[in-house]
């Protein structure tokens, strides 16, 4: 009751929050020992929301923004809840937006916070504060450089490539197990070259020392390494009151490694997440953070649940809590809402591939007739060559669509071509940049780019190094031209921007002759000469596009440029914080949900029944999940190419089937090129789908 009187007072600003938001929003404001709160919050269940005027609420209880630590999974989700705390905030203070607008000076990514710290404490930790970071494409070449120098790429035998290496190196980094245990659990084929790649691995660790550079994992590895340290470790949280974490259920364990070090004992600390929808073990993430977080400090967590949906409606949440009531072990929770339906979840039984496409794309232009725009509509899928049948079929029909999953920023050569050079006049050391702008150079190719670095390493003025060194003839005018940029750069008195302007402006006749679409690809480079002027520093700068990089302008996967409305087509890992009206799922069965590359052991069947979970819940009016009876599969090693047989996935039971509207669907064009079906048959094949499971 006193709860409810609060919630009406007209000047509440707190007022539109539900009773477990507020809860969670005023958790021990104003106590001198703040316990350690773990919000366990349900899909579409406000997270976000709740996250920022908690914030506010700290805010306005008097605690310092600039000791306030807001750790998220991406720029743009800090800088979202920045804002939504200044909304609160101006409601709470009752002035203007730009006075009570707080500034987080320490809300950002993991990776980003820890670069801040790591650039902080360098001198204390035996690191030089002129460090860059590598990222996941530098890091590849420098293991490959590495690979080949130790002799590792010239065995009688394949051995593993630079890309399969440093994800085995990273998986080692981040869920802090032996080598040997991450082979056998996650790198099978990889284990007999157990020897060799702890040599490579030294090898590495060792390179990256001696060129100042530190890739992802370093960023996060070195902060653990720090707070490890009983007096740093105090020092360091001591630096904050409050730390707040975002998507709890997606961290590593050295990541919570990070914040059992800063706050042993919990003070302070509040962590948002879903168990149910932790789908990154691949990327090295564990569920066991979330599921332990209550016991992992000395004192007990307190726990909130959040499991109001504003999402949904209740026949989706009814289907989809079904699915994860099933899971061995989680944190109890049953999603519900107040956007009541009489329309059930379908549960579309088809008999093959082809015929899953035109089905979809029939009710996706039903959809579209109805009054829901192609963009309120999406398409999920376990892996990204599920989507191939559909995709045809939508071009044959002229639908358009998006599939996300398209190169990013950074991922672009030119955009690498542009860092590069910022990040070789930053730091001399660097290896893997110095030789890629070098062979920028016409007439320069990779053995008199090694000379080149072979030669600043070796001097003690690596500039004077450059100055000094002896190009080929035919090289001579481009080579004067960029000794007199990198001159230009090392200069003590440049102030940024002035450094990517004057990159930029070399780099334009370089990209035209390296280029057949040098105008759309001068657009990314025109992009990042803008933003860089949103950072106080060329090192900042560097950091920073390096950790959270931006969409690229010319990436192939955006939008279709003539089309104002588009299908969106997305795996389902790539959909986790989205939504939409429609949502269909492709190929609800086991070999694809779960994936019959994961089932080898029952932490993995789990993952996949999480996947499902997430996928239904990202639903708003509909939602389809679609069950072929038949798939074509190609280029096995024994059989060739054949057909198989599918069965609905074992996480949809039969209790569960009151949960949906089953459909047995052919389309009429197939019905004219068959003989019609008899009852006794639909009922038959009806009845199959139903007991696949058996």
């Amino acid at each position: 009751m006193q709860e409810a009187a609060v919630a009406r007072a007209p000047d509440d600003p707190f007022a539109a929050l539900n009773p477990q938001q507020r809860c969670a929003v005023e958790h021990d404001i104003g106590a001198q020992d703040p316990r350690p709160l773990l919000v366990v919050a349900g899909a579409g269940s406000g997270k976000t929301n709740t996250l920022a005027h908690r914030v506010a609420r700290l805010i306005g209880a008097g605690t310092d923004p600039q000791r306030i630590l807001l750790l998220t999974f991406s720029r743009r989700a800090a800088n979202e809840m920045t804002q939504r705390a200044g909304h609160v905030l101006q409601r709470v203070l009752g002035t203007g937006l730009s006075a009570a607008s707080p500034t987080l000076p320490w809300a950002g990514t993991f990776h980003s916070i820890g670069a801040r710290l790591l650039r902080e404490y360098a001198g204390r930790i035996g690191l030089s504060d002129s460090f860059t970071i590598h990222d996941r494409g530098d890091s590849e070449d420098l293991m490959g450089l590495v690979r080949h120098e130790i002799g590792l790429s010239q065995g009688q035998k394949r051995f593993p490539l630079k890309g399969t290496c440093l994800s085995i190196y990273s998986r080692v980094v981040n869920s802090r197990e032996p080598l040997d245990l991450v082979l056998k659990s996650t790198f099978p084929w990889c284990a007999q070259w157990e020897a060799q790649l702890k040599t490579l691995f030294g090898a590495y660790v060792d390179a990256k020392q001696e060129q100042n550079v530190l890739d992802y994992d370093d960023l996060l590895l070195f902060w653990a390494e720090m707070v490890s340290d009983p007096e740093l470790g105090a020092e360091i949280g001591a630096l904050f009151d409050h730390v707040l974490v975002d998507e709890y259920q997606d961290t590593n364990r050295l990541q919570a490694a990070i914040l059992t070090g800063m706050k042993p004992d919990g003070r302070g600390v509040m962590v948002v997440g879903d168990d149910a929808q932790s789908i990154y073990s691949f990327r090295g993430a564990t569920v066991r953070n979330i599921l332990d977080f209550p016991q992992q400090f000395s004192r007990p967590a307190e726990l909130v649940t959040l499991d109001r949906n504003y999402r949904s409606t209740q026949p989706i949440l009814d289907a989809s809590n079904a699915v994860i009531e099933q899971a061995v072990e989680r944190h109890a929770k049953t999603l519900w809402t107040d956007k009541l339906s009489s329309a059930k979840p379908q549960l579309v039984l088809i008999p093959d591939e082809a015929e899953q496409a035109r089905w979809v794309c029939n009710r996706v232009l039903e959809h579209r007739e109805a009054g829901i725009a192609l963009t309120q509509q999406a398409v999920l899928f376990r892996a990204a060559s599920h989507s191939a049948a559909l995709e045809l079929e939508l071009m044959r029909r002229n639908i358009p669509f998006v599939k996300f999953g398209g190169l990013k920023f950074l991922e672009a050569s030119h955009i690498k071509d542009v860092l590069a050079v910022l990040r070789f006049a930053q730091n001399p050391s660097g290896r893997m940049a110095g030789f890629r702008v070098a062979q920028m150079i016409p007439g320069i190719g990779p053995a008199t780019a090694a000379r080149l670095l072979d030669a600043m390493s070796e001097a003690a003025d690596p500039l004077a190094a450059l100055e000094a060194f002896a190009a080929p003839a035919r090289s001579a005018e481009d080579w004067q031209q960029f000794v007199a940029l990198y001159r230009a750069l090392r200069a003590p008195g440049l102030r940024w921007p002035a450094d990517i302007e004057l990159a930029k402006n070399w780099y334009l006749p370089h990209l035209e002759r390296m280029h057949d679409d040098a105008p759309v690809r001068a657009a990314d480079v025109e992009q990042l000469a803008a933003l860089a002027g949103g950072y106080g520093s060329r090192e900042s700068f560097l950091a920073e596009i390096t950790l959270d990089p931006p969409e690229a302008t010319s990436d192939r996967a955006g939008p279709p440029l003539l089309d104002e409305d588009y299908l969106i087509l997305s795996t389902i890992h790539s959909s986790k914080g989205q939504e939409w009206r429609s949502v269909h799922v492709l190929n609800v069965v086991d070999g694809c949900i779960p994936s019959d590359m994961a089932t080898g052991s029952m932490e993995e069947i789990e993952e996949e029944r999480r996947l499902l979970y997430v996928a239904m819940t990202r639903a708003r009016e509909h939602l389809q999940l679609v069950v072929p009876n038949k798939f074509f599969i190609k280029q096995q090693s024994q059989m060739g190419d054949r057909h198989v047989y599918a069965q609905r996935t074992r996480f949809i039971s039969p209790a569960m089937l009151r949960h949906y509207e089953e459909c047995v669907w052919l389309d009429a064009a197939t019905l004219q090129q068959r003989k019609p079906m008899p009852e006794s048959v639909r009922m038959l094949v009806r009845d199959r789908a139903r007991n696949a499971w058996k």
